[in-house]
């Protein structure tokens, strides 16, 4: 698939496909550096601007993560961790705060599920990286 410029579909989102297609296929492994915004914009022939907003599409959906001084790379896998969800208590997804995505290290774009008790107790954990299993 390349990139055509009489599409109705902007060309940074049709980098975003791209990229993304390379990240499926295992071109890019989780932790793998991708190439830099210069290099893609030759590749392509794009404008760096398309580049870097296609890069935040892919920061924004948690497929890239972007290191200062370090560049962008695909996403390492992590392990879920597993919350268990007693007896009456409710599960809602929502969009984190700024603190919570500092506090619980999210990345753009990626919600929270917040577990909340009979008691009024409220648990809040990054979706992307939790598993629910539900109780009795």
């Amino acid at each position: 698939m390349s990139i055509d410029p009489s599409s109705y579909t902007p060309v940074y989102r049709q980098l975003a496909d791209l990229l993304r297609e390379r990240i499926d296929a295992g071109e890019f492994s989780p932790g793998e550096k991708v190439p830099s915004e210069s290099r893609l914009a030759q590749e392509y022939e794009v404008g760096r601007d398309t580049v870097r907003d296609a890069m935040a599409v892919l920061r924004n959906e948690g497929v890239l993560v972007t290191v200062k001084g370090a560049g962008s790379m695909v996403r390492p896998a992590q392990e879920p961790e597993v919350v268990r969800v007693e007896g009456s208590a409710r599960v809602a997804a929502r969009m984190p705060s700024d603190a919570e995505k500092r506090r619980l290290g999210i990345a753009d774009g990626t919600p929270v599920l917040v577990v909340h008790h009979r008691d009024g107790e409220q648990e809040v954990h990054p979706a992307d990286r939790t598993q629910l299993e539900v109780g009795d």
